[in-house]
């Protein structure tokens, strides 16, 4: 399937995909920018190629007859919006040995300025890296970012992400938004993640 995966994505559909997956045996990873429901395709066939375990999170709202057969198809755990979904998403960690859940952090498809906290509070409560995977139209490029792997900090992290961020366009850019509640500073960003390139 591997094989397969990575020939329809950049032969068939023409993207590209950039940086090297870590070596990591758990992770969550955040997806972004998340504008179109083309994305879930994309990203679908791209974590094929990489051969790994991997759980999507959708909407519980989706996990309803039909839809439920096409989503737990697709790989998808539901959630809520409570706090008991992470405490789930790490005991689902905890329970394995090779896990890594994707997420997107925007929470939704319509443009917000606020995203949601709740992949930070899994990687941490799970103590694992947050991986930061992207999907640029413009570039028609996917893959991966970088890894960070010091989080003891929210307001370091997001912004580290939003600089990771700078740039990348969705299918639909004017409904994408970095988290504004944190202000971008670039820093030294090595002595934070790990370009995975």
């Amino acid at each position: 399937m591997k094989i397969i995966s990575r020939f329809i994505l950049t032969n068939i559909l023409g993207w590209k995909i950039a940086g090297d997956f870590p070596d990591i045996p758990k992770s969550v990873i955040i997806f972004a920018p998340h504008t179109s429901y083309c994305d879930g395709l994309y990203g679908k066939l791209y974590m094929m190629t990489l051969g790994i375990h991997y759980k999507f999170l959708s909407k519980k709202e989706y996990f309803k007859f039909p839809l439920n057969l096409l989503f737990k198809a697709y790989g998808s755990i539901p959630v809520d919006k409570n706090y008991n979904y992470i405490r789930h998403i790490v005991e689902l960690f905890n329970g394995h040995s090779q896990l890594h859940i994707i997420i997107s952090p925007e929470g939704q498809l319509k443009k917000t300025e606020r995203w949601k906290k709740g992949f930070y509070y899994m990687a941490t409560g799970a103590g694992i890296p947050i991986i930061v995977g992207y999907i640029d139209y413009k570039r028609k490029e996917i893959g991966i970012k970088g890894v960070i792997t010091n989080i003891s900090d929210y307001q370091g992290t997001i912004d580290t992400i939003n600089d990771m961020y700078q740039g990348v366009k969705g299918k639909y850019p004017e409904k994408f938004s970095l988290d504004k509640r944190y202000k971008h500073t670039p820093k030294d960003s090595l002595t934070i993640y790990q370009i995975a390139n």
